[in-house]
């Protein structure tokens, strides 16, 4: 037996698909000199008893892709690796019960396409050819992923071995990891058969790996954002009806996703597999009465069919075979949910080469692409795709026990469910309030939360629907939409004010911090009492973040990015400081809020509210008394009006606020605030600024400075693509749309050709248009070129429009 390693290149702690998988695609990179540590046998958390579903179909970009690249890596990992597999591509059939239930598989099936996958929308009575034991009197349709099948979850975490194994790398089975300590630079992973040193490590504990990350608060942690849910399904025993067809037919039947009702049934052997998501789900190991167990390898909980009754009868009632078959086995095991239900990955927040990939609630169909993403995370600290939708730093110090406890049994118990536009989910809420939270909701404030922060989205007024069911539509035209309407009117012909706390923001001071930034960001500094955006590039020129830099002095910054973005872009920014010390970064988000004042007479409204210089031009910013207190007014304006942003302290903000709204301006919303932002073509964080493009393709090259004499990341890349091309362009379209807007990651088309996706989309009340921004092959950019953007299954001719904002192209409003 070979020696137990004292040092490694990385050490994974969990040896469940996700963790196996990690270590197949290091040694794959070349990265062999790397150890996975396993407390017990290989699969034995939540892989063991994992259903071993594997679709295509999610409503997340990111996601998508690795699903996708999970299904094509293991229709060929058996050859691969030469170890047999039961995988089965049975193909899935996922029912629809509504309209708004087929624009979600039309919008989903768009985004496949552009993937290489198929997925074809079924009548009812054409899904039955597929599977004829079907109930379809109250379908509305059907969609169908010939690519969606099962797979063994233990043959596939063993076939990953045994291929990390034949390329090198090294798995100790019964070796429970104990704990983490430091030495030097070095990680010291400590085990009961000894201690390894090692530069990187990766949580993939599954269902532990909330114990897991406590063992790493010490050196910058947090309290791991997750929850495990009791997840059940059953098998029956065999049905006759399905062993003759499957002899007949010499397959098995199709999956069947029933989503309006949210479970799944698949043949297993010659019977059937269900398995629902319940509402009335429950949470294990929450509480003081049901702590975890040191060690619940290859276990499972005590049956409690109960809770599925509902959704046994339904099912029965779809596929009535069902009912006519006993229940052989009944599964009940841990599954970790984060409180979207995404995984976690990526950098651990706060640790210092340090990674996590669990809380998977569908790791096996995601292990294959979440092990190559890990893989290049850890060994270039970039990834192909953007992978903001599962970047554990998505959760910041909102995410605490009520927050996840909640929002988990909410997204399981809404397993399947729709994410409309301008719907808000509503458990744990009202983590982080501004100082005037009580006042927008008394003024008819309708909530939504960015990054816990509660901002409103628009106001209603009396008689309005503001039901959660009313926001349960793909449609622009909702209750919000006059609201929306009237709000955005108000900026442009008077003066609008939004509360916007949760701004974040850094202080960067120090000796050389001015050079600094230059080695970092991709364009100019602003000269001190001016601000300017700047934007951070990676190795590859892609788009990583935007930043507004407020200078103060030659060496003291400001820096301010989306709410969203807190731990993302500190950790970006810090990680990228010299090591002597010279340079400190401060996150100060909570020490400050910020007014957005909004409209062509808000000069005229504000002079009587502060003492500031109000003539000064667009971009500046300056220190001044308002309502009686310091504050800093910023002459920006994300909504493209004449306007400031006035940052008080926290404390301060209320009494800012009020006296802004009785020196008469009207409150608006979030959603107004986006219909003005698209018509200027602002971009949105990891919306339209994705690092699935570069500056250049992003539009960005104004704030590109290829000839200035420091290097920063990126430029390189960005030096051969100007002398070679861009391959794609960046463009605002105007959508001949009909009820609803393009969402994000929709297709855009030229002559039956896919050419492209919108990165974002809304109605300009201004303009009176609906308006895409999207990213295209580069002929296509030019002004006048007619596109088709597809909207939920339908194609809706898109015009290129000129390289400028569609509403006050020459910018004299904000300059005004």
């Amino acid at each position: 037996m070979a020696e137990f390693p004292s040092t490694a290149r990385v050490v994974i702690i969990g040896g469940g698909a996700i963790g196996v998988s990690t270590l197949y695609h290091l040694a794959k990179e070349g990265w062999t000199d790397c150890v996975l540590l396993e407390k017990n046998e290989l699969t034995a958390g939540s892989t063991w008893h994992a259903a071993g579903n594997c679709p295509n179909f999610s409503a997340s970009w990111a996601v998508m892709n690795m699903q996708r690249y999970s299904l094509e890596m293991y229709r060929t990992l058996a050859e691969d690796v030469d170890y047999p597999m039961n995988y089965h591509v049975t193909g899935a059939l996922r029912l629809g019960h509504t309209k708004e239930r087929m624009k979600e598989f039309e919008r989903v099936a768009g985004m496949a396409r552009y993937q290489g996958l198929e997925m074809d929308m079924l009548t009812p009575k054409e899904a039955l050819d597929y599977y004829p034991f079907l109930e379809t009197h109250d379908l509305a349709g059907v969609l169908w992923d010939p690519l969606d099948g099962d797979i063994d979850p233990a043959q596939l975490t063993q076939a990953m071995a045994k291929g990390a194994r034949d390329l090198g790398a090294n798995i100790q089975r019964f070796c429970p990891a104990t704990g983490v300590s430091r030495d030097g630079d070095e990680w010291v992973v400590h085990t009961e058969k000894g201690d390894i040193k090692c530069e990187f490590v990766v949580n993939c504990a599954g269902y532990y790996a909330k114990r897991v990350g406590e063992w790493f608060k010490p050196y910058g942690g947090r309290d791991v954002p997750m929850v495990v849910m009791s997840h059940q399904y059953f098998l029956t025993e065999e049905i006759p009806e399905i062993e003759a067809w499957t002899k007949e037919n010499g397959r098995k039947l199709p999956m069947i996703r029933d989503v309006d009702s949210s479970y799944y049934l698949r043949q297993d052997k010659h019977g059937l597999n269900l398995g629902p998501y319940e509402v009335n789900c429950k949470a294990h190991w929450v509480t003081k009465d049901d702590p975890m167990p040191q060690d619940f390898s290859f276990q499972l909980y005590p049956d409690d069919l109960e809770r599925l009754e509902w959704y046994i009868e339904d099912a029965m009632g779809r596929v009535p075979l069902l009912g006519t078959s006993g229940v052989g086995r009944v599964i009940n095991g841990p599954i970790p949910y984060a409180p979207d239900g995404l995984p976690l990955m990526g950098p651990m927040p706060g640790v210092k080469n340090a990674f996590e990939a669990h809380s998977f609630t569908f790791g096996i169909v995601q292990a294959g692409g979440a092990g190559k993403v890990m893989a290049e995370w850890i060994t270039t600290g970039e990834t192909e795709w953007d992978m903001w939708a599962v970047d554990g730093r998505r959760y910041t110090d909102h995410a605490d026990f009520d927050f996840c406890h909640n929002k988990a049994l909410e997204t399981y118990g809404h397993e399947y469910a729709m994410h409309f536009p301008h719907h808000e989910w509503p458990a744990a809420r009202n983590k982080k309030l501004s100082q005037n939270h009580d006042r927008l909701v008394a003024d008819g404030g309708q909530m939504g939360a960015y990054n816990g922060w509660e901002r409103a989205n628009y106001f209603a007024k009396d008689g309005d629907d503001i039901s959660e069911a009313a926001t349960e539509t793909w449609n622009r035209n909702g209750p919000w939409a006059v609201r929306v309407k009237e709000e955005v009117e108000a900026c442009r012909d008077n003066v609008g004010v939004l509360d916007m706390p949760g701004f974040s923001r850094y202080s960067l001071t120090g000796a050389g911090a001015a050079e600094w930034l230059r080695t970092q960001v991709a364009g100019a500094l602003p000269k001190a009492g001016r601000m300017n955006l700047g934007y951070f590039a990676d190795t590859r020129g892609r788009i990583v973040t935007e930043v507004t830099i407020i200078r103060f002095a030659e060496d003291e910054f400001m820096l301010m990015t989306a709410a969203v973005a807190q731990w993302h872009d500190f950790e970006f920014l810090q990680k990228s400081l010299p090591a002597d010390g010279s340079l400190t970064l401060v996150d100060i988000t909570t020490d400050y809020s910020t007014l957005l004042v909004c409209g062509p007479k808000s000069r005229d409204m504000l002079s009587g509210l502060t003492d500031a210089d109000l003539t000064t031009g667009w971009l500046t910013h300056q220190d001044a008394t308002f309502a009686g207190k310091p504050a800093k007014l910023m002459r920006i304006c994300f909504g493209g009006e004449l306007g400031w942003e006035i940052h008080t302290k926290t404390e301060d903000t209320a009494n800012a606020y009020s006296a802004i709204r009785d020196a008469g301006a009207t409150p608006f919303g979030m959603f107004a605030l986006d219909s003005m932002r698209i018509e200027k073509g602002y971009r949105t964080w990891k919306g339209d600024l994705s690092t699935d493009y570069t500056l250049l393709e992003g539009g960005l090259g104004r704030f590109v400075r290829l000839n200035k004499e420091q290097d920063f990341p990126g430029k390189a890349a960005l030096l051969a693509e100007q002398q070679q091309g861009s391959k794609k362009g960046f463009v605002t379209l105007i959508v001949e749309a009909g009820d609803s807007d393009a969402p994000y990651m929709s297709t855009l088309w030229k002559d039956g050709e896919v050419v492209g996706e919108t990165t974002s989309g809304n109605f300009g009340y201004r303009v009176n248009k609906s308006i895409a921004l999207g990213m295209v092959r580069a002929d296509l950019t030019t002004p006048g070129t007619e596109l088709e953007v597809e909207i939920f299954g339908e194609r809706c001719k898109a015009i290129v429009q000129e390289d400028a904002p569609i509403w006050d192209p020459e910018n004299d409003r904000i300059r005004a």
